[in-house]
């Protein structure tokens, strides 16, 4: 890796500070940026400028100006250009294609005349500039290339581990505004690396959705789940207990102490909620039934409804006690694609309602491949050891009878 030196002019920066904060950060990322094309053009041709070596690989031929455009407004790069090789960059292959995929959305309602003008005033403000209509194609024409195979790209199971969930988006379709269904499925493999392992759009959730979405996860290779976690859709648990009749359900805890609380009357649901914060911290499932039956005996009387709720679901909700102490935390709520789906809706937001599904596809896509980045780049949930050590164990077993009670109650 070589090492970059960047000199900036103190006073002149402070001076910008004083009267133009973009126009400051403009000229500091100018500078570093420059100097980053220096560098790896110097990596790239083995000697520094000048220097006379037999490991020189090709040389200088002069540079071209190009521009880009952030944030903070337009910057002009000084590229270099090599004599035989062509001169290769980081810097514009990387440029954030989560918020070009968004000035493809916003551009994209301009063009179309679907927009407003605070729509038009974003984009400026974003951008710094205008787009044509040529540009806005090509745009979203490298973005959907991508975005799909992203999508639809091999997966190299098994996954032990699975989580799905939708969300949703306003879409514009036949001079109607209708909400989108955007279903998601996030993994887990035998090394604890999670992956976001796919996304498609649907006009509902329905069990024949939801088999379309989960079909399509294993003919790109998915297999191996030990346990999944989701919310109590019915359709997602129907369609889960069809594809993976081995693999059993585990009701997300967030969701179903919601559930129950919202069923309460009011002025007990900050109790009710502490009661089943300390019911889910159980070590055992003999300490967790134990839980239970003092909240079903302290409630009983005075939330009636929210107890019944309680008994219908608590078993679901204990099937991540078969997993070891170490993993539980990791999968007994879906709280984790939770946060996903919140980030999406930040990243949206300033759109409001997507013209068409292949907007909505580009921008939530593109998103999701800069999560996914984020989160391979992170630290694993559990070591390939520790999971080794759970398969050897009886719990892979106790996973499939829970499976078989989970199909035997459902068709009782």
């Amino acid at each position: 890796m070589a090492q970059l030196n960047i000199t900036l002019d103190q006073e002149e920066i402070l001076a910008l500070l004083s009267k133009d904060h973009d126009g400051a950060f403009r000229q500091l990322l100018q500078a570093c940026l420059n100097r980053v094309l220096l560098a790896e053009s110097t990596e790239q041709l083995g000697v520094q400028p000048y220097e006379r070596s037999e490991e020189r690989k090709d040389s200088r031929n002069g540079t071209r100006e190009r521009s880009l455009t952030l944030r903070i407004g337009t910057i002009v790069l000084t590229v270099p250009r090599h004599r035989n090789t062509p001169f290769k960059t980081m810097i514009f292959e990387n440029y954030s294609r989560s918020e070009a995929a968004l000035v493809a959305g916003m551009a994209e309602m301009v063009v179309n005349g679907v927009s407003t003008r605070k729509v038009e005033k974003v984009v400026q403000e974003i951008c710094g500039t205008s787009f044509s209509k040529s540009t806005v194609s090509n745009l979203c024409k490298d973005l959907y290339k991508d975005v799909e195979a992203f999508r639809t790209r091999p997966l190299n199971g098994p996954y032990p581990f699975l989580t799905v969930d939708a969300t949703y988006f306003k879409v514009r379709e036949n001079h109607r505004i209708i909400s989108k269904a955007f279903m998601i499925a996030y993994g887990t493999n035998s090394q604890g690396v999670r992956e976001i392992l796919g996304f498609d759009i649907y006009p509902e959730e329905s069990i024949s959705t939801w088999m379309d979405f989960l079909k399509g996860l294993k003919k790109r290779g998915f297999y191996g789940p030990l346990m999944i976690t989701s919310d109590a859709h019915g359709g997602i648990k129907a369609a889960l207990q069809m594809q993976f009749p081995e693999a059993p359900w585990q009701r997300c805890q967030f969701h179903f102490s919601k559930n129950i609380v919202d069923s309460a009357p009011k002025k007990y649901q900050a109790g009710l909620r502490a009661e089943l914060n300390a019911l889910f911290q159980a070590k055992t499932l003999q300490e967790a039934i134990q839980k239970r039956d003092d909240i079903l005996e302290s409630y009983g009387d005075v939330a009636e409804r929210a107890m019944k709720c309680l008994e219908d679901g608590f078993e679901d909700t204990m099937t991540v006690l078969l997993l070891p102490i170490g993993m539980r935390r990791f999968f007994r709520t879906s709280n984790h694609i939770e946060r996903i789906n919140r980030e999406l809706k930040r990243r949206s937001g300033v759109i409001g309602v997507f013209p068409n599904e292949a907007s909505l596809m580009r921008l939530i896509g593109s998103t999701l491949i800069e999560l996914n980045e984020k989160r391979q780049s992170g630290k694993a949930v559990f070591s390939g050891k520790s999971f080794a050590e759970m398969m050897a164990s009886n719990t892979p077993a106790e996973l499939k009878r829970a499976a078989i009670r989970q199909q035997n109650m459902a068709s009782a």
